[in-house]
């Protein structure tokens, strides 16, 4: 497997960089005008209701006035350029994140489990939206005020620097040690909600064998574990952070106290004022909360940096199958598909290797059925072709070329792929099947659904082929479902079809119906079919029988019947004296 590649995920917020250079301005500005509202109010007591002043009072009552309206301004524009340029930020990551996802080879999916791309994709990249809005605010926003409450503390007088080091560690330590504590929990968390989202997926999408199996007990205690799990982490986490305010109102409180007994003793001196005393109030609070800020703002980075790191997992990640850059241009198309010595495991072990030293040609508008047993690694084969997997050794050629010279997108264009299992998305019945061929017209959709035995079901329907397909095609029926998957392969008129036992719904008058079809309309392409029944492929061309991953035998259905042992078994197993099906 290829070395990940560093990945930065600033450069998702460097188009948007004048949102994230205003926002910071602008909280400059609010920061600024909220330092002098203790000193104004400071005025308006001593020098106005002590002295009895009313035009002091007025007059830096409408500064006071000014200067919140000046710092509410501000704020709502740090807001919302924070928000802009988080907001942007996380649109562009995820859909960079999805793009990664779609492009990752199908072995790399498997490895990070449907449930925790799903968490990628939301949960994490919220979470380092939520850090980017939170850096720059708040990141700009503590420190101007922690300096700026010192200075303007201090200018008062010089002595509330015994409260200020006093506070000051005690109140870091306390931060320290809670995000000490809580960060390790962070991304367990995340791993966590993993978890409940791998069951949650794996419960809808399955939620008919469940109900089949009359296992819902078993899946609610398996989501409430999940979750539960969820909580308890989550708890352990609050739990932490939860002494971290208290601790710090503490601190908080003894500080204004000294500050009051401190600007008493200067107050009855005649060195200081009341006014004077309550903007240091003030100011000491201003710094002790601008701390804590910071201490939740690298909570909110401990988060951030754990998603952060699951969110880079996925972008280094360099696919395994890689593209070639050969187009098909000037192939052989009457080659086919042919199989070299191939051999092959999904973890790239030799000792477990489903597939062993394969060789056949399946020749262009031919026929070329595998039959096997269960196991016997048929599907596994023509996985190998559009290359959704790479073979371990050997070659496997398309036209005469490797199919792992080929562009991925021209190679899987030539390819139809009706698969085991079918797969429908939500929309139209005319929508599903244009997957084949989006530029398809009407006529294109229902002659390839005419020849997939499906246009008499459709028509059946009120809305026709404008009828909607929920998700997973639930709607559906199997045989129905079958079908459309094979009118979308047949529309996409395509150099190769392979069928992965996507007939086995159908009833064996329709598949014949299906089968003859078939032949007239592509009967230049390749035809690769995988079927569990003899009566479905005994027309075949050629016909590979698999053993444990290696070809036992070929042939036609006569030959086999002379030849092979395993394919006599499988025939009469299937069938009666008389030659009708079981």
């Amino acid at each position: 497997m290829k070395k990940k590649n560093k990945v930065s995920l600033i450069k998702y917020l460097k188009p948007y960089w004048y949102f994230a250079i205003l926002s910071p301005l602008f909280m400059v500005a609010e920061v600024l005008c909220d330092l002098l509202q203790p000193t104004l109010m400071s005025t308006i007591v001593d020098k106005g209701v002590i002295a009895g002043d009313s035009a002091v009072i007025i007059s830096t009552g409408l500064k006071m006035l000014m200067f919140v309206v000046i710092g509410g301004i501000t704020g709502l524009g740090a807001a919302g350029f924070a928000s802009a340029a988080s907001q942007s930020f996380g649109n562009d990551l995820r859909c960079a994140l999805y793009n990664k996802v779609m492009h990752l080879s199908i072995s790399q999916t498997d490895s990070f489990t449907i449930g925790s791309l799903v968490t990628r994709l939301t949960n994490d990249v919220t979470m380092v939206q939520e850090l980017v809005a939170s850096i720059l605010r708040m990141f700009i926003r503590s420190p101007i005020m922690f300096v700026g409450g010192i200075i303007m503390c201090l200018s008062i007088n010089a002595k509330f620097s015994l409260v200020l080091a006093c506070a000051l560690p005690v109140q870091i330590i306390f931060i320290v040690l809670m995000l000490f504590l809580a960060r390790p929990m962070f991304k367990k968390v995340q791993q966590k909600l993993d978890k409940v989202n791998s069951v949650v997926q794996e419960n809808v999408s399955g939620a008919r064998v469940v109900k089949a199996y009359v296992r819902e007990e078993h899946e609610k205690e398996r989501f409430d574990d999940a979750n539960t799990d969820l909580m308890m982490t989550n708890l352990k986490v609050m739990k932490i952070m939860s002494w971290l305010m208290p601790c710090i109102m503490i601190v908080m409180n003894v500080s204004i106290i000294a500050v009051i007994l401190i600007g008493g003793y200067q107050v009855d001196a005649g060195k200081m004022g009341v006014g004077e005393i309550m903007a240091a109030v003030t100011y000491i609070s201003q710094i002790l909360m601008s701390i804590m800020m910071v201490g939740m703002m690298f909570q909110t980075i401990s988060r951030g940096s754990a998603s952060a790191a699951r969110i880079k997992e996925v972008l280094a990640s360099e696919p395994t199958v890689l593209s070639g850059d050969y187009v098909g241009e000037g192939a052989d198309s009457s080659l086919g598909v042919e199989f070299r010595n191939v051999s092959f495991s999904y973890h790239g072990e030799e000792e477990d290797r489903i597939l062993h030293n394969i060789s056949f040609s399946a020749q262009k508008g031919k026929t070329t059925a595998i039959l096997g047993a269960t196991g016997s690694g048929k599907s596994t084969l023509i996985k190998l072709i559009p290359r959704f997997y790479d073979a371990d050794e050997g070659e496997i050629l398309l036209n005469g070329t490797n199919v792992k010279d080929y562009s991925l997108e021209d190679l899987r264009y030539k390819i139809g792929f009706v698969l085991q299992k079918s797969e429908l998305f939500s929309g139209t019945i005319a929508e599903n099947i244009r997957w084949g061929d989006e530029n398809a017209t009407d006529s294109d959709v229902i002659d390839a659904a005419r020849i997939a035995q499906a246009d008499d079901f459709i028509m059946g329907f009120s809305d026709k082929y404008e009828t909607a397909v929920s998700e997973k095609g639930a709607s559906l029926s199997g045989g129905q479902k079958q079908r459309m998957s094979i009118a979308r392969a047949i529309l996409k008129n395509p150099d190769v079809l392979i069928m992965d036992d996507s007939t086995s719904a159908l009833d064996l008058t329709t598949e014949a119906r299906l089968q003859a079809a078939l032949k007239q309309r592509i009967s230049s392409a390749c035809v690769i079919i995988i079927a569990q029944r003899v009566a479905s492929i005994k027309n075949a061309d050629n016909i590979i029988v698999l053993d444990n991953g290696t070809i036992s035998a070929q042939g036609t259905h006569e030959e086999l019947l002379k030849t092979s042992e395993i394919y006599k078994d499988i025939y009469n197993s299937q069938m009666k004296t008389g030659g009708i099906e079981a």
